[in-house]
């Protein structure tokens, strides 16, 4: 009788330590960030709304990652944006310039707490010269971004992979990470799934032997977790981590916006069985942009911490740290 009460006295106290344990598990880092510059603004909302994504000052940012916990973060920047082949912009090289430029002045403003990337277009005549000058940049030196959809890269497409050939070569050779929003074009309906991954695998990776990729939103595009195509692209990225291969040792994914209350529980599981099979080691979280109707950094660390995985598989993606930010 002794033993059962004391049991039953010790079970609800201990249960509700779980539960604060789970709930103080916050992330080292987060690996997806944003800040929009004006000029960058005007050229996405040419007429803005309420919705409309608007200047976040770097110091709101760190508000909103101290509110989640969170001390470290990496700010890639959007000059990329420019490159959009649909968009015809005077004096683009120099834009995309003053705005990794003015991305950098706004992460050495937190130098101990912020890392840049430097964004562009793979595919324009100006991007390796932009990423030569990014690699002597103090501030934007540690990484490169990429915007697969955006630049309209096409992994299927031969001339598309020698360039990013010599793109990949570049960065390798200044030790400089490779951060990619994978997903191909949405609006012009490009091919995504099986043959890109294995195009990345098979003929990209081998040119990084001493750097990481990282692949943005687990190869999908975000908020939520609902695309076909991007599920079809990170079963090969699981199958290639279960055989070990060695095109996929320096690949990483970050989590952001993937995790979200819409999601389905069956959406939720089959995540978290793919971050399982990918392995937690490879996993690095991330929010995305604070804009308006995203989450926040500590609602999108409460929607990642409601998934299924146990306190232990949390707290080790919690703690992931990519080199860049160490």
């Amino acid at each position: 009788m002794l033993r059962l009460f004391a049991a039953l006295l010790f079970a609800v106290p201990v249960a509700a330590f779980a539960a604060q344990d789970r709930a103080s598990i916050v992330p080292a880092a987060d690996h997806h960030q944003h800040l929009f510059s004006a000029p960058i603004i005007a050229l996405i909302n040419p007429a803005p709304g309420p919705d409309a994504v608007r200047e976040i000052p770097v110091n709101e940012l760190i508000s909103l990652l101290d509110s989640a916990g969170i001390r470290r973060a990496a700010i890639m920047s959007t000059a990329y944006m420019y490159g959009r082949p649909s968009r015809v912009i005077e004096d683009e090289y120099a834009k995309v310039k003053a705005e990794n430029d003015w991305t950098a002045a706004q992460v050495a403003k937190y130098p101990d707490r912020l890392r840049a990337f430097c964004g562009f277009n793979p595919l324009k005549d100006y991007a390796l010269a932009e990423l030569e000058r990014c690699a002597a940049h103090p501030h934007l030196r540690y990484g490169i971004k990429m915007h697969f959809g955006n630049s309209d890269v096409q992994l299927e497409n031969p001339a598309h992979i020698a360039r990013l050939k010599e793109v990949f070569r570049a960065a390798n050779r200044h030790r400089m990470a490779i951060a990619i929003h994978l997903r191909a074009s949405i609006s012009l309906k490009r091919p995504y799934g099986e043959a890109q991954a294995r195009a990345l695998l098979e003929h990209l990776m081998p040119e990084v032997p001493d750097t990481m990729v990282q692949i943005a939103h687990f190869a999908g595009s975000g908020p939520g977790y609902e695309d076909p195509p991007s599920n079809e692209v990170m079963r090969v990225f699981v199958e290639a981590a279960a055989r070990k291969d060695p095109n996929a040792r320096n690949l990483y994914f970050d989590v952001a916006s993937i995790a979200h209350p819409r999601n389905t529980l069956e959406q939720s599981q089959e995540m978290v069985e793919r971050i399982r099979k990918v392995g937690l080691d490879k996993i690095l979280y991330g929010s995305d942009a604070a804009s308006p109707g995203q989450m926040k950094p500590r609602e999108a660390w409460a929607a990642f911490r409601a998934l299924p995985l146990t306190d232990a598989e949390l707290k080790r993606i919690a703690d992931n740290v990519a080199p860049y930010l160490r």
